[in-house]
């Protein structure tokens, strides 16, 4: 029996790792075949939406790690893209620096938000005061003019010479890739810690975690500022693809899709972000280019998911799987 089940166990890991070795040759290949056999612009498709899966699963670990409704997360991925962009056109900032200073600026305003929100009881108060936050940062985007250049933003972005996009793509695509794997990887390694299990437990139940002795407070303090700092790096990468920024992407309807992505994917997998993230992206992009009444259409197919799909399509697909394995 041990043996059987050793052997099951060695078979798993092998079709994990094979698994591992397709994805990461189809996303090495996948960059030239969008570029070369059908348009860059799906090249530039492909890189939004690596960025959103790092915006959706850092989201995550609020949301879905830390059982925290922030509405207001879009702040840090424009507080992010905003710190490197005025860098980069204000300044003769060290463009490597300037790409730190992103993040470390969104973790900052993190710590200030976070200090506020993770004190108050109840969901409702703690979506409040990160919507709060979210249009405090907007409105000093969009009235700041003689800083933040107000509702134009910020044009013109020069992109590293390392990433350049004045030819293709594909290079931006890359850098995206290695730094979102990266962040993925260290955001796995952080939930599997004792410290994210811990987060969970408080999740599930805090009053009796508290009883125990968790500190609370300091957990959820740490999961708020550690998700604001990814979403800064992913808002760094936006700054990059798009060359520029605007007020927009510190809105809390920018907030209010990386909640939908979250709960689209599946907030209860690791993955489920990164799959809600492709399915909103592709489906905002296609849905809109080729349909009179995208709104309606976006929103009946949205609600569909989440009615058939209360665990997510990432969920959904994960129980098929272990039904099939099951029957096997």
């Amino acid at each position: 029996m041990k043996k059987d089940q050793k052997k099951e166990q060695t078979d798993n890991k092998g079709m994990r790792w094979f698994g591992c070795f397709i994805l990461g040759l189809a996303l090495v290949i996948l960059p030239y075949i969008l570029e070369k056999g059908l348009s860059p612009y799906y090249l530039f498709l492909a890189t939004k939406v690596i960025i959103w899966i790092l915006f959706a699963t850092s989201f995550n670990l609020v949301l879905g790690y830390g059982g925290m409704m922030s509405l207001g997360h879009a702040a840090f991925f424009g507080i992010g893209a905003y710190t490197c962009a005025l860098l980069l056109v204000k300044t003769s900032f060290p463009p490597v620096l300037a790409m730190l200073a992103g993040p470390v600026a969104a973790a900052l305003a993190g710590m200030i938000a976070a200090f506020f929100s993770v004190r108050v009881q109840g969901a409702f108060y703690f979506a409040t005061i990160t919507i709060a936050f979210c249009q405090i940062a907007y409105t000093a985007a969009f009235k700041w003019r003689s800083f933040t250049f107000g509702d134009d933003g910020v044009q013109g972005i020069p992109v590293p010479a390392f990433i350049s996009t004045e030819a293709s793509y594909i290079n931006l695509y890359f850098f995206a890739l290695a730094v979102t794997v990266l962040c993925l990887y260290a955001v796995w390694r952080i939930v599997r810690s004792p410290y994210g299990l811990l987060l969970r437990a408080l999740k599930e139940d805090p009053i009796r975690a508290t009883f125990i002795g968790m500190k609370g407070q300091q957990y959820r303090f740490i999961a708020f500022v550690t998700s604001a700092f990814f979403a800064g790096v992913a808002g760094v990468l936006y700054a990059f693809l798009e060359t520029s920024v605007a007020p927009d992407i510190l809105s809390w309807t920018f907030s209010g899709e990386v909640v939908l992505m979250s709960v689209l994917g599946g907030m209860n997998l690791f993955l489920g972000p990164a799959v809600g993230a492709a399915i909103m992206v592709l489906l905002s992009t296609f849905v809109t280019s080729y349909m009179k009444y995208w709104l309606f259409t976006m929103g009946t197919i949205l609600v569909l998911i989440v009615l058939f799909c209360p665990k997510g399509v990432a969920g959904l697909v994960v129980d098929k799987y272990t039904s099939w394995q099951r029957k096997d």
